[in-house]
């Protein structure tokens, strides 16, 4: 190959770019990135960026140097709509054809919105560090009361943050119990009780019918009938993996980009990786897409071997790892905790907030949870045994 072509610069986009100069490439990168930023840390935006205690350059995951050494031309605030792979070109939205060799997709995920908040201020998604500096202006701006709609892990961060911040806040979540289908029914009810162990208010078991405001968001309306006042709302119901550009291409899409476990599809010359790629987990043994940090740095150099050599590389079966900063408590899980498998709490309380517990299934360890005790958390994750056996669903 003489031109590779990264579409999205991301981290799992600018990984996949340091893992092909390690494994030896020396041809011409191009990254293609819809956003006007170089590729910058994620994890902060929902906790210390949105804050203020760290600026965007402290985000970034590179520097000039790096990216010199790297030899990457960059195509920023550009858009990828679509892929010929047939003509070998990716197609940019202002008409521009880059013709290249091999193309990586990277193009992440976008925040699902729900029905009524398109042109209403005030209310507002968080993925990209624009997203997270329109929200921050807000926030410090004093306005006091926020409801966050979802209480995954990156709603629990806002509404961390905005605690903080001294804020009111609310989080309305559909679910009966928060994060149980990541951390089972017991520890998500547990994760839970952080926000009311602060004082903010946690709405479980409804939804959001629409908002109320002329111009300026006033209000969340349930599907209960009740009016929530707000004055800034941030909307956390999950993501839709970016693949839209892709219609026509050959490459099946469902639900992400689907690639064999070796981050190839069925395109030849075509790889993907991070939050847009699923791909079989050989430790979880399921077809799914992982939205981890660690996910996308390690999917990385596979899909760089991967779309060097032409054959598909093996996947490390290092057990999958994310971690989640609420109300300066620090929650880590390895593994992954598949129906069935049951918690025991091996060091600490659950009362104290302060434990770590590890998952059993059929007589196997097969995930750690950790609430503010990483020292035994790290040990733990290492003895944990991947689900080879499972059926890929």
């Amino acid at each position: 190959m003489r031109s590779i072509t990264v579409v999205g610069a991301s981290l799992a986009g600018l990984s996949t770019v340091r893992a092909l100069r390690t494994e030896g490439y020396d041809g011409e990168i191009v990254v293609v990135g819809e956003e006007r930023h170089t590729p910058y840390d994620r994890p902060p935006l929902s906790k210390e960026f949105l804050k203020g205690d760290l600026d965007a350059d402290a985000l970034a995951l590179g520097d000039a140097a790096e990216y010199e050494e790297l030899r990457v031309r960059w195509l920023l605030g550009e858009r990828a709509v679509r892929l010929d792979p047939a003509d070998r070109s990716v197609t940019l939205a202002g008409g521009r054809q880059l013709r290249t060799d091999g193309v990586v997709i990277a193009t992440g995920a976008t925040p699902r919105r729900l029905p009524g908040m398109e042109g209403l201020a005030g209310v507002h998604t968080l993925r990209t560090l624009d997203d997270a500096l329109s929200l921050r202006t807000e926030l410090l701006n004093g306005l006091p009361r926020v409801v966050v709609i979802g209480a995954g892990f990156i709603g629990a961060e806002v509404a961390s943050t905005a605690h903080r911040l001294g804020l009111h806040v609310t989080v309305v979540e559909a679910l009966d119990v928060p994060l149980e289908r990541q951390l089972g029914r017991e520890m998500g009810l547990v994760c839970a009780s952080l926000h009311s162990d602060h004082g903010v208010g946690l709405l479980c078991g409804t939804g959001v019918a629409g908002f109320t405001g002329s111009g300026r968001v006033t209000g969340v309306r349930l599907t209960d009938g009740r009016v929530l006042p707000a004055d800034i709302v941030v909307v956390g119901v999950g993501v839709r993996p970016a693949t839209d550009w892709l219609v026509g291409s050959g490459v099946q899409v469902d639900d992400g980009v689907v690639c064999d476990a070796g981050c190839a599809t069925a395109v030849p010359a075509v790889v993907a990786v991070g939050d847009v790629a699923r791909c079989p987990h050989p430790f979880t043994g399921r077809h799914a897409r992982v939205e981890h940090w660690s996910n996308a740095t390690e999917q990385a150099t596979t899909a760089a071997r991967t779309l060097l050599s032409g054959v598909s590389a093996p996947a490390p079966r290092t057990a999958p790892y994310f971690w989640s900063d609420q109300y300066q408590v620090r929650i880590q899980l390895a593994g992954h905790v598949a129906p069935g498998a049951v918690p025991e709490v091996v060091e600490g309380d659950l009362d104290s907030r302060s434990f770590t517990a590890v998952y059993h299934r059929e007589g196997s360890a097969v995930a750690v949870l950790s609430l503010n005790r990483p020292k035994l958390f790290n040990r733990l994750r290492r003895t944990l045994v991947p689900a080879t056996a499972a059926p890929v669903a």
